[in-house]
């Protein structure tokens, strides 16, 4: 685990930085002059990208590990100004009728446990002005098969970052949440149906330090699939229930790694 000596700097802290958003981000915040704090579990990843800027240090813990994220908040010397609480994980209930409860327990942990574990170690620490962002998913618009596990963390995400934002308003910190669409990184490479609309992580990354400059609470895109998924969550359920069961295809087994 790096430790991070203070800098004059702007400060961003970035979860899941080892790979696909998390890593675009961390080159986009360096490139920015900003000091990044790169966490993720995968040390080799990690220290490639550490080689890219010297204005990138590296943390490396797993984030359903407390004992570790509380030591790297102990260790780190540099307040952030920027946490953006990327790493997560995407598995698909391939049979609902025989619900694999592990499954649903593990993508829980790491997408909305771990999460309140990172925000109650990190929260105490933020300074006035501070801002706290939130990635979630395009998903929480419109209900998807197979997504019991990954679709329910997500929303649950979602409404913490409002409930957040309601309480934090007075103590100037700002909630950010980030609500993308298909973006091709590792976890989506192992997807087994079409992707609209899909972006790269680079892009990504742009549009969400756009949205974090301007300190919006909501940070959606890409534009043409999220306006697609209100207008079919517009519908009726039982009519949106009768269009996906046709749009619905032998689910071949698809199981992703965690992103940090």
């Amino acid at each position: 685990m790096s430790t991070v000596s203070a800098s004059s700097k702007p400060c961003v802290m970035i979860t899941g930085a080892s790979s696909g958003i998390g890593k675009a981000l961390a080159l986009h915040y360096a490139a920015n002059n900003y000091q990044v704090i790169a966490c993720g579990r995968n040390q080799d990843r990690l220290a490639e990208l550490e080689n890219k800027s010297a204005n990138i240090t590296t943390a490396s813990f797993d984030v359903t590990d407390k004992q570790a994220l509380y030591e790297h908040a102990d260790n780190c010397q540099t307040t952030p100004d920027i946490i953006i609480l990327n790493a997560g994980d995407c598995e698909y209930i391939d049979d609902a009728r025989h619900f694999d409860g592990d499954l649903f327990e593990r993508v829980i942990q790491i997408n909305l446990i771990a999460i309140g574990h990172l925000i109650a170690t990190w929260l105490p620490k933020l300074k006035p002005g501070s801002q706290l962002v939130l990635v979630g998913s395009s998903v929480t618009l419109l209900p998807l098969s197979r997504a019991e596990a990954y679709g329910a963390s997500k929303a649950a995400l979602a409404y913490l970052a409002q409930t957040l934002s309601i309480d934090l308003y007075d103590k100037s910190i700002d909630i950010s949440l980030v609500s993308p669409g298909f973006v091709k990184t590792p976890l989506t490479d192992k997807n087994d149906f079409p992707m609209p609309f899909l972006l790269t992580p680079e892009q990504a990354a742009q549009r969400i330090a756009a949205g974090v400059s301007k300190r919006q609470f909501n940070i959606v895109f890409p534009k043409r699939l999220t306006w697609l998924l209100r207008l079919f969550n517009a519908l009726p359920f039982s009519w949106w229930r009768k269009i996906s069961q046709k749009l619905r295809q032998e689910p071949q087994h698809s199981k992703s790694t965690i992103s940090n």
